[in-house]
């Protein structure tokens, strides 16, 4: 290891630090001024020069980079990461036994050990999503890594660290075979068309495998379903598949018509049977309320930030109000499935958004069911802020 560079943390800091806490925060540092590369090995000590933790340096949102281990004389060298990644898959091996599910996450960023960056898998290709140019300085031990443990058809990637998170636009195409597009996989059996190759997103989110599931086996059947922020329909052909009698899938993307279409298609569903409209949510919200359009499930999983011509959305400030507008064309004794993956508050909070926005309207409800990230996106308990998905299942009660 060289070019290691000893940064300070603050006494505030130092002690969260050293319970586990991995991630290093820009405002806990001292002397951030001696960084100068990313991908440079960061040594943390505290005001007595105590050793914190080893890692390397890596911009990304609030963070300067991540703690990979609490031992000084620890090498992080190819042998570490490819000791961490093996775990990794050796923790999914069930997955990779399960026929009905050929997607899903093999390394989850801290929770497996090294932040900054995931794996996914999709039928024998794995995507790397770098978040950092410090851990992209780490590609080549990362790839080998993965081509020498498991059997790999081909390798994509996304580099998420422009300027203000943005995606990188590049070529995607890392190693291996080409993918022949799109690439069908299978989720619980139902069937998702993957595009590793058409920009950041792919085409199916794979940490609400758990809810679709749910949706489809337990809560659909019989019922009008609307989708909102509907991307590729992936819920809506949930439903369609537990016997929901129609489905209705909001979007303001032009590309989730199309999409939506493909997914209906490959799940054997004939999508002129179910409505599909590209609008804003919430001028369909306005419009739905107009015609006194009523539903039996409501689903609402929006981004965390959201920008149209006419309106802003923000998780944090902005789901109570969203709330209320799905409560009101919500059939009495009907579900809404509340989803946000926005990590800068906690289910506690999440709930208090579903009693205010019930409260205000009059109404009552009950909670059927929460969840959080399935078990592929491994978490660790010292970094709350990557347990970042919270859904509620809530029935409006009379």
């Amino acid at each position: 290891m060289t070019n290691k560079v000893r940064l300070k943390v603050k006494p505030a800091y130092a002690k969260k630090m050293k319970a586990g806490y991995p991630l290093i925060a820009e405002d806990a540092i001292m002397n951030k001024k001696e960084l100068k590369v990313e991908g440079t090995f960061i040594e943390l000590v505290d005001e007595q020069g105590q050793f914190i933790g080893q890692g390397y340096y890596g911009k990304q949102n609030k963070g300067l980079g991540w703690v990979l281990s609490r031992s000084p004389r620890e090498v992080i060298d190819g042998k570490f990461f490819k000791t961490k990644i093996k775990k990794a898959l050796d923790d999914r091996a069930a997955f990779f036994e399960d026929a009905d599910t050929t997607a899903f996450r093999v390394f989850n960023g801290e929770g497996d050990g090294i932040g900054g960056v995931t794996i996914d898998y999709f039928d024998g290709f794995y995507l790397i999503n770098w978040y950092s140019e410090g851990i992209y300085r780490f590609k080549d031990e990362i790839i080998d890594s993965l081509r020498t443990l498991t059997d790999v058809k081909g390798i994509y990637e996304k580099k998420r660290f422009a300027k203000k998170g943005m995606y990188v636009e590049d070529d995607d195409f890392v190693t291996g075979e080409r993918a022949q597009f799109p690439l069908i996989v299978k989720e619980n059996g139902i069937h998702f068309a993957i595009y590793l190759n058409e920009g950041a997103m792919v085409g199916v989110f794979l940490d609400q495998r758990d809810v679709r599931k749910a949706i489809r086996d337990q809560y659909a059947e019989g019922k009008r379903v609307l989708n909102t922020f509907s991307y590729t329909g992936a819920f809506s052909v949930a439903a369609a598949l537990g016997g929901a009698v129609k489905t209705t899938s909001v979007d303001l993307a032009n590309r989730s018509r199309s999409k939506t279409e493909e997914h209906f298609t490959i799940n054997g569903i004939d999508y002129e049977e179910q409505d599909i409209i590209v609008e804003d949510v919430f001028n369909y919200f306005k419009y739905a309320v107009r015609k006194q359009l009523k539903f039996d499930m409501v689903i609402l999983d929006p981004p965390s930030f959201a920008r149209s011509k006419k309106h802003t959305f923000s998780a944090e400030k902005d789901y109570t109000a969203l709330l209320e507008q799905a409560i009101q064309i919500t059939e009495e004794n009907g579900l809404i499935v509340a989803s946000t993956n926005c990590s800068t508050f906690g289910m506690k909070k999440f709930k208090g958004f579903i009693e205010k926005a019930f409260n205000k309207t009059g109404e009552t409800y009950k909670i059927l069911r929460e969840f959080t990230l399935p078990e592929d996106f491994k978490i660790t308990s010292e970094f709350k802020e990557g347990n970042y998905l919270k859904v509620a299942v809530i029935q409006k009660t009379t």
